[in-house]
């Protein structure tokens, strides 16, 4: 039982957005689209797909906007249809959308340090904590998983889901959140099994 596989997730990130370059927060679900370069990334990752031979089984995606679109490119390739899994939205960030790191470093560098050290801590007050937000995707996963064992999925949403997936896969700190690098138009996958989970890559960016 300890090596039975429950479910293998190719975890595809979203293409790049006008947000994308300054790493600006958003918990925004209908904007902003996908720009020029998000939808080359995508077509990569469709090629990537095409010569890997990834299978799956069904194709999930965040509600957003940015996601929607990539999975549309995604289920193309598959000529299937997919679906929007509504609590995989972004983490709310609060008052803090729409600013970058540097922004906020400069305006509440105290802020900043707890949000990045202080997962249990709403960041600002209006806000969803990291603790809370990952617990939120712990959720919404094993649910997926239990609907679809003994699948291989493929589930096209954020670089924060990603992260937060692989915090849950590895049973690392909350606070680690920020320190996993998640790039635009990148694929990861994880399998899970009946007492673990394991990272097969991660950040993987066709060239």
């Amino acid at each position: 039982m300890y090596f039975d596989r429950k479910c293998k997730i190719t975890f595809i990130c979203n293409g790049a957005t006008i947000f994308s370059e300054d790493d600006r927060l958003t918990d925004a679900e209908n904007y902003p689209p996908l720009s020029e370069t998000g939808q080359e990334e995508i077509e990569k990752i469709c090629d990537f797909i095409r010569r890997r031979g990834i299978k799956n089984s069904k194709i999930f995606s965040s509600p957003a906007v940015r996601s929607k679109q990539s999975a549309e490119m995604v289920a193309k390739v598959y000529k299937q249809d997919f679906e929007v899994i509504e609590d995989l939205h972004p983490r709310k960030c609060g008052s803090f959308n729409g600013m970058t790191f540097e922004q906020l470093y400069e305006k509440c560098p105290d802020d900043l340090e707890k949000l990045i050290n202080s997962p249990d801590i709403a960041t600002p007050d209006d806000a969803e904590s990291i603790t809370d937000f990952i617990n939120r995707v712990d959720v919404s996963l094993n649910r997926i998983i239990e609907q679809n064992k003994g699948s291989r999925i493929v589930i096209v949403t954020h670089k924060d889901i990603i992260k937060a997936a692989i915090c849950l896969a590895l049973n690392i700190p909350h606070s680690s959140l920020s320190r996993i690098y998640i790039k635009s138009g990148s694929a990861t996958q994880i399998s899970y099994f009946e007492k673990w989970s394991s990272l097969v890559y991660c950040d993987y960016t066709p060239m």
